[in-house]
């Protein structure tokens, strides 16, 4: 007597658990292949964000640079109808101004956001986890 799964002589059937052996080993294969794929693809940005941030840095330093060439410019030419000293105080405090009306931006923009948890995230997974329960408890 043969079973369902396993009758020999059928050309070319093969008994059920040699398939699903096969489609696991198959899986795990696909999985493993996707995962290098994945880490390979992953290192290729990683350089490429490396170098962008790299590059991004030093633009930062380039613009600080240029900014204090422009303050000194600006300086010079307030000098030209002022006293060195007093062209300078002007741009100082002018420069102090602007960067106190940038830190108010800033707390304000830091107070719209709110605490660094996810909240929506947060509440949404407490849902998720309460109608887990609740169907489960049925």
């Amino acid at each position: 007597m043969s079973t369902v799964g396993n009758r020999p002589g059928h050309g070319g059937e093969e008994p059920v658990a040699d398939l699903v052996s096969r489609a696991s080993r198959q899986i795990s294969e696909l999985v493993r292949v996707e995962m290098r794929l994945a880490r390979a693809e992953m290192a290729q940005k990683g350089k490429r964000y490396g170098t962008g941030g790299g590059l991004f840095g030093g633009a930062g330093l380039v613009g600080v640079l240029a900014a204090q060439a422009l303050v000194a410019a600006a300086i010079a030419a307030l000098a030209l109808f002022l006293p060195l000293w007093a062209s300078a105080l002007i741009i100082g405090a002018a420069l102090a101004a602007f960067a106190a009306v940038l830190a108010m931006a800033g707390k304000q923009q830091f107070a719209r956001a709110g605490g660094p948890a996810p909240e929506q995230t947060i509440d949404s997974v407490k849902a998720d986890v309460a109608e887990i329960k609740e169907k489960a408890h049925r």
